[in-house]
């Protein structure tokens, strides 16, 4: 009986994970060579290879307020600046030269860009690291972590993160023509604002008024309500009451004399009674 030997089948052996990394290495070099010799196709070729770790980068730094647009964005700017920078006759690579300097970007961009209102900056990076707290915590604990917990996972104190609580308020801002927390879609928030009432700063003169009309006579209460109330010229006054406007400028002038000779005689009985040390009625 004849024995057939077996056929030897052929596997092509599979590149090593080692040897890939080689490749890449060896890639990566060439492509800085052709930088440093003055390529510029090489230099895009790098911020291409290396964009993706870009992203990857802004990605880990998203967070609700933020676009994420302007992280990527700024991500890359800083990889295109560690293109630049990088010498690869150091001898280490160049992820591990990007990584920190990407990273170093964006926590500035949060630092100088991202606060409508700036604390101080021990204040700003203790904000960053509690919000990374809370988002850890609430998820180990399924809850909202508490002030105390946050500065036991941070090692801090309750101040501390009490002011880092309050600051991270100062990042954002809200549009005046966006709806109002606590109103309908069609309100905006600036029509629920109060306004300045230049009433107010008229009502403690209205007051001593009220006090010293009485004293004139009714025909000058009448001169001056039309005058100031009404706002009418004195020669319109002069025609309603049948009189001149010299007249009607007199009648204000004789009015506003008298105004000014009782309120100043109030006065100086009210600073003698406070002298003395004699209490104020209600209403003096």
């Amino acid at each position: 009986m004849t024995i057939q030997p077996a056929l030897s089948v052929c596997v092509p052996e599979r590149p090593s994970e080692g040897r890939v990394e080689d490749a890449r290495a060896r890639a990566e070099r060439m492509l800085f060579a052709s930088r440093d010799a003055g390529d510029p196709h090489a230099r895009d070729a790098l911020v291409e290879r290396f964009l993706p770790l870009a992203r990857s980068l802004a990605r880990r730094y998203e967070r609700a307020g933020e676009p994420m647009d302007d992280l990527v964005q700024v991500a890359s700017l800083a990889l295109v600046n560690a293109i630049d920078r990088f010498d690869p006759a150091h001898g280490y690579a160049f992820s591990s030269f990007a990584v920190p300097t990407i990273v170093g970007a964006l926590k500035r961009h949060f630092r100088d860009r991202t606060w409508i209102v700036r604390p101080p900056r021990r204040v700003q990076e203790l904000t960053l690291r509690v919000e990374r707290a809370t988002r850890k915590l609430s998820q180990d604990l399924d809850r909202a972590p508490t002030v105390s917990e946050l500065a036991g996972a941070l090692d801090s104190n309750e101040e501390l993160i009490l002011a880092a609580l309050r600051a991270r308020g100062s990042r954002h801002a809200l549009s005046l023509q966006s709806s109002g927390l606590d109103q309908g879609e069609d309100t905006a928030l600036q029509d629920t604002l109060g306004c300045f009432d230049e009433g107010f700063a008229l009502a403690e003169s209205r007051v001593m008024l009220a006090g010293l009309m009485p004293g004139l006579s009714p025909r000058l209460r009448e001169v001056l309500r039309l005058r100031f109330e009404q706002d009418l010229t004195q020669a319109q006054i002069g025609r309603l009451l049948g009189v001149g406007q010299i007249q009607i400028s007199r009648l204000i002038h004789q009015a506003l004399a008298q105004l000014r000779h009782v309120a100043d005689q109030q006065q100086r009985l009210t600073d003698g009674r406070l002298r003395s040390g004699h209490p104020l009625a209600c209403g003096e």
